[in-house]
């Protein structure tokens, strides 16, 4: 009897460890994303990717006294503190939240925005199981389905590769830098190295074609549209229809950086006397000044659109989708 009871104790505690350890692998098991994933917009990539909205919840990077990575409802409410890291270049999709995790090292001097940049990491939307999924110098990032797609620089030498979100599969892409923030039903869409057109990459073949001989700076696609700075026409900004393949010009002013969405435009006057940060519609009519001066990081969320002085990372201002005026964004840095 005793015999049976300690051979069932031995066969009930095998159980036990074969669940754990299946429990365990499950548990750490990366769960893919849905198709047709992308991980943030083109507009807010360009401009730090300082702002993601995903699934109902925005995630930010809090400036303030190196505040880390927040969530938020659109509308601003329910703040939450996810960790105590700086970073920038934000993406979500699926279970995940990915993110360069940025340093206080000097800066490097051909991307002088990026501030000894430690490593690319991916966390839970709830900011837990932090990892870091590479170590290279990351300029831009995208997320396109299970792959991130990184544009990175090593010794002095850019590089464009994709990396599986569970770090399985690493491929080198081109050994020339491609921006690939703007990504749109697994197209990514980039100015030419050499040629300033506009490029195609097909992220189901890793197939590259160009699709328009244009000037094309930074291109954001909206629907049939796509907007961007005009490099022959000293950077004013532009849209180009991929339907009708037409061209037209929205502003006459030089521009330093845009972001659209929601059927806004805003963007950045570079102008040495009156330099303005300005508004539009989506197809570039009723314009309007939103602020006197030089401002960068335009990141815009369904609800708002975000910015800072230039040369002042420090501090947030916010303004309603279509408002005339503009405050102080002070998210605390107290929230747990």
């Amino acid at each position: 009897m005793k015999k049976t009871i300690r051979i069932s104790l031995a066969v009930l505690a095998g159980i036990l460890i074969i669940a754990f350890i299946a429990w365990s692998v499950l548990a750490s098991r990366i769960v893919m994303n849905p198709e047709g994933t992308v991980g943030n917009t083109a507009g807010n990539l360009y401009n730090d990717g300082l702002f993601c909205e995903y699934d109902g919840t925005v995630y930010f990077v809090n400036p303030r006294q190196n505040g880390g990575i927040f969530s938020m409802a659109p509308d601003e409410s329910n703040l939450r503190r996810l960790n105590s890291m700086a970073g920038r270049n934000l993406l979500a999709g699926g279970k995940y939240l990915y993110y360069f995790h940025t340093g206080s090292l000097a800066s490097d001097t051909r991307y002088p925005q990026i501030k000894g940049t430690k490593s690319f990491n991916r966390c839970k939307l709830d900011g837990s199981k932090d990892t870091a999924l590479c170590r290279d110098l990351v300029i831009s990032g995208q997320l396109v389905n299970n792959y991130l797609y990184l544009m990175t620089n090593t010794s002095s030498k850019d590089s464009f590769y994709k990396l599986k979100i569970d770090s399985s599969e690493k491929i080198e892409l081109t050994d020339y830098p491609i921006t690939p923030a703007c990504a749109v039903n697994g197209l990514i869409y980039y100015t030419g190295h050499n040629d300033h057109y506009l490029h195609q990459l097909n992220t189901s073949t890793d197939s590259d074609r160009v699709i328009w001989e244009g000037s094309v700076w930074n291109p954001v696609v909206e629907g049939d549209y796509v907007y961007y700075m005009n490099i022959s026409d000293n950077y004013k900004l532009y849209r180009y229809s991929l339907s009708l393949g037409t061209d037209e010009k929205l502003t006459d002013d030089r521009v330093d950086c845009f972001n659209v969405g929601y059927g806004y435009i805003y963007y950045q006057k570079n102008h040495a006397a009156t330099p303005q940060l300005k508004a539009m519609y989506a197809d570039g009519s009723n314009e309007w000044v939103l602020g006197e001066g030089n401002f960068t990081n335009i990141n815009m969320t369904s609800q708002y659109v975000y910015f800072q002085v230039f040369g002042d990372e420090k501090m947030l201002y916010h303004s309603r989708l279509g408002s005339p005026t503009y405050e102080t964004f002070m998210p605390s840095t107290d929230i747990k």
